[in-house]
């Protein structure tokens, strides 16, 4: 669990057991981790929403990282917390700070088919490297920029056929255009490499479930005890 992103849900609601009967006495311990494992729920529900309306379309793995280590009779303290690898790469969207790369540069997809949630698919970079067309490297423009990343050459169609491993027709040809930089064709950037851009939206994590547990904890508390109640009488 990233300490940063983590939030313990707890309450003296013990206090309240006192004057009770034996038997009631007996019951709070158990109703009050259930009063306080509801309020981490809810706190663990806020957040995972708060990650669908902070991020661009997060991934299903983004969404479900939020998890609950929940309260026990003998242990009255729930955790919430984000999972160890999506923790890495949100943890600036709590701080501050520039986006974590997977790599040691920022990918910037140009001209590839990205998948459902505008992301490069997982290991596309690694499949484009075994192209005979691909190469990864710097680029200086006519303008005179020089961009590094991944470059799909030119080839004519005509004349070449390119092939993978399994002796099959590679697609996504970048084909030849006769009538472009004599005849030679132009380069396409797949992927442009760059550094790592600043965080500019943030997530509030810690506010958010403070805001959620002053709300609700009194509430599910009294509910479970009163459940507890109700259960001793009959």
């Amino acid at each position: 669990m990233a300490g940063l992103m983590t939030i313990r849900v707890t309450s003296n609601a013990r206090d309240l057991a006192r004057g009770m009967n034996d038997f009631i006495q007996r019951q709070v311990p158990f109703a009050i981790a259930q009063g306080i494992n509801r309020t981490a729920q809810r706190v663990a529900d806020v957040e995972r929403q708060n990650l669908v309306d902070t991020l661009s379309n997060p991934s299903p793995f983004t969404r479900n990282s939020v998890g609950v280590q929940r309260a026990k009779k003998g242990k009255p303290t729930a955790v919430v917390y984000m999972k160890d690898i999506a923790a890495s790469y949100l943890e600036p969207f709590e701080t501050g700070g520039v986006h974590k790369l997977n790599s040691r540069a920022l990918l910037n997809p140009k001209n590839i088919r990205l998948n459902q949630f505008g992301q490069l698919p997982r290991n596309t970079l690694a499949a484009l490297k075994g192209r005979p067309d691909i190469f990864i490297g710097a680029v200086k423009t006519a303008s005179g920029e020089t961009i590094n990343g991944v470059w799909q050459r030119p080839t004519d169609t005509k004349r070449v056929s390119l092939l993978n491993g399994r002796g099959k027709k590679l697609g996504k040809l970048n084909k030849l255009d006769a009538t472009q930089n004599g005849g030679r064709g132009k380069l396409k950037l797949l992927i442009r490499f760059g550094d790592a851009l600043p965080v500019k939206k943030h997530l509030d994590w810690g506010a958010r479930a403070t805001r959620t547990v002053q709300q609700w904890i009194d509430r599910d508390l009294d509910e479970a005890l009163s459940d507890a109640m109700r259960t001793a009488r009959r």
